[in-house]
């Protein structure tokens, strides 16, 4: 019959991602950090007195190296920082979202403002956007026109995205992809409403227009 071990005892090993002081097996390690004097390789006997006489723990950081690297921490404290970094790291390495705005050759204008509304929104929210003109049936024979509102779309969004490289044609599609710009986009609307040309709009043509 096997010997009980606990299971926390189990669990607690398991938990620890570095090793530290005893656990450490490797006669000679590799010192480094701002809590050694003299940065060097010494005995893992001498380097675990040298932890103990601060009040802290020998970490292995390096089990790989040869010697192994360790440093001389407060491993709570090291193991706090390190969870920190990885929150960080995982922060910047967000999955990257892809937006489709989709076109005909015979988009109207007013779904054209639309899907750019919509476009802008994605870009400032930090998406990649996906812009495409699809062609259905005979309307493949329209590419001029599809590139005439790829680019048209390139002008409005401008100040909010930047294309990532020449538009593309796959099957009865072409494309254009963009990514957010870092900088800021400028809080007042590139083309604003001029007041005196709302003033002539009759009620009814507002009312089509929202």
């Amino acid at each position: 019959m096997k010997p009980f071990q606990p299971r926390f005892q189990n669990n607690k090993v398991q938990e620890e991602t570095h090793k530290i002081n005893r656990r450490i097996k490797a006669p000679q390690v590799r010192l480094v950090g701002d809590n050694v004097a003299e940065p060097g390789i010494y005995g893992r006997e001498d380097a675990i007195k040298m932890a103990e006489d601060q009040n802290l723990d020998l970490v292995e950081i390096s089990p790989n190296a040869e010697p192994p690297v360790c440093k001389i921490v407060d491993y709570s404290k090291f193991k706090y920082e390190q969870k920190k970094k990885d929150k960080e790291l995982k922060a910047k390495n967000v999955k990257v979202v892809v937006k489709e705005i989709r076109f005909t050759p015979n988009t109207d204008d007013h779904d054209f403002e639309f899907k750019c509304k919509h476009a802008i929104a994605f870009l400032k929210e930090g998406n990649k956007v996906k812009a495409y003109v699809q062609f259905v049936g005979r309307a493949i024979v329209f590419k001029d026109r599809g590139l005439s509102l790829l680019n048209r779309f390139m002008e409005v969004v401008d100040d909010y995205g930047k294309v990532d490289g020449p538009f593309m044609m796959e099957g009865k599609r072409m494309i254009a992809m963009l990514s957010p710009k870092k900088a800021a986009a400028p809080s007042t609307p590139k083309k604003p409403e001029k007041p005196e040309r709302v003033e002539k709009v009759s009620p009814k043509d507002t009312d089509d227009k929202i």
